[in-house]
């Protein structure tokens, strides 16, 4: 992560020393790299100079405000997921004719949110959600640009809640239904068919199975075409993997080779959704050491961060390197070590046998590649504090979600009238 480096004994955001950060904000704290988003994101775009390529950011990621503006600023879209998403999206400023819309189970109010906005398209998860877009596009007037998801049957290699390509998964059209789906979109009013969209998972390290499903969606794609269907897009989705631990992460520019010998000659726009692959490795999360503890032949650090700011240890077994802020000296012992959080579940684990220096309570460590589903999957459980998030580049910095005190998250809640007495205490004792 070329943003977070030692510097002066202390581990440093570009020029600012986390240390410092974390004094100001607060632990626990998400910190991210201004500089490593704009460098990923420019990594794509440049490897697909002079096509006809489009890359919106897959929001679901990390959705912060800041984040969809810095990359609504490297002239990115965004691929959202949700009513909520496009809202997001449309207040970081992204121009709505950049805005795609999925997601398995769109509602009615959604749709009409999207075909207000006038986003660039809607990506069709089903036959019956097919019918339900045409239906409210014609009551309102409009023809919905929609792309359908095919499900190419093709497995992706990564963990398995993360794959979505296979033709047991909830996801897209069966391949082989696609044509079918395509002759029903032409005979509805309040459709415009536009693209083909495919996405087979998340964290993918191998091209192998991005090539795979690939071919099968430019054949489909080039066979749609010759049969009338007037299809002018081809979004390929995303799914591009990083390296967390000793992941071989997708070189970009072989990435872009294979594309370009799929489709040449096929004359469309294409269409990229990365997320995890822009914001992964520019994020990290600050915590702070509470209690050294040993039990049961075990030595356990425990943090006031855990699965409540950052789920995806417990969720999917994710490794998440530890790291200390202070720089270990040379020579120093490194012991190993459970490093745990405060919340009540013996899942709540971010990383086991770790070696590390002797910490002491107070001390800081940071998670390193937790830019991406890490504070947008945080949950209230246990009404712990949520994590603030401040955003670097060089020199400068800014809070862009300050830390969230455990009364808010309760502020909203109403106690009915009929249980607002004083509770009974009568007798306790």
């Amino acid at each position: 992560m070329s943003a977070f480096h030692y510097r002066h004994g202390r581990l440093h955001a570009d020029d600012l020393a986390l240390d410092e950060l974390a004094a100001a904000a607060g632990t626990p704290c998400y910190v991210y790299a201004a500089g490593t988003m704009r460098e990923r994101i420019r990594a794509f775009q440049r490897a697909f100079a002079g096509e006809r390529a489009l890359f919106c950011y897959a929001v679901k990621a990390n959705s912060n405000l800041a984040v969809i503006r810095l990359f609504a600023g490297e002239g990115a879209g965004a691929d959202t997921v949700s009513g909520g998403e496009i809202a997001r999206a449309l207040a970081a400023r992204v121009a709505p004719e950049r805005i795609v819309y999925a997601g398995v189970a769109k509602t009615d109010d959604e749709i009409r949110l999207a075909l207000a906005s006038g986003i660039l398209q809607l990506n069709v998860e089903s036959v019956q959600e097919l019918r339900r877009i045409g239906e409210i596009a014609a009551g309102m007037g409009k023809r919905a640009p929609v792309a359908l998801r095919v499900n190419p049957d093709v497995e992706a290699g990564t963990h398995a809640k993360i794959s979505t390509g296979r033709r047991h998964d909830k996801f897209g059209i069966p391949h082989d239904e696609v044509g079918a789906a395509f002759a029903m979109a032409a005979r509805l009013e309040g459709v415009e068919p536009v693209g083909l969209h495919l996405h087979i998972g998340s964290q993918i390290t191998r091209l192998a199975p991005f090539e795979a499903a690939y071919r099968l969606g430019v054949e489909l794609f080039a066979g749609l075409r010759a049969s009338g269907v007037p299809l002018r897009r081809l979004d390929l989705g995303g799914g591009f993997g990083v390296r967390y631990l000793d992941e071989p992460a997708i070189d970009v520019a072989a990435f872009a080779a294979m594309v370009r010998r799929l489709t040449r000659g096929l004359d469309c726009e294409l269409l990229f959704e990365p997320g995890r692959a822009l914001v992964a490795e520019a994020g990290v999360l600050l915590a702070s050491v509470i209690y050294l503890k040993e039990a049961g032949g075990r030595r356990f650090l425990v943090l006031d961060a855990g699965m409540n700011v950052l789920i995806r240890p417990a969720m999917y077994d994710a490794y998440h390197a530890v790291v200390p802020v202070r720089e270990p000296r040379a020579g120093e012992p490194l012991v190993a070590m459970d490093v745990v959080g405060p919340i009540c579940e013996s899942s709540d684990v971010l990383g086991r046998d770790r070696r590390l220096p002797p910490l002491e309570p107070g001390d800081l460590v940071a998670i390193t590649g937790a830019g991406a589903y890490g504070a947008v999957m945080a949950s209230p459980y246990n009404s712990r504090p949520g994590a603030a998030e401040v955003m670097v580049e060089g020199d400068r910095c800014a809070v862009i979600r300050p830390r969230l005190e455990p009364a808010l998250w309760f502020a909203d809640e109403r106690i009915p009238a009929w249980l607002d007495r004083p509770p009974a205490v009568e007798g306790f004792g």
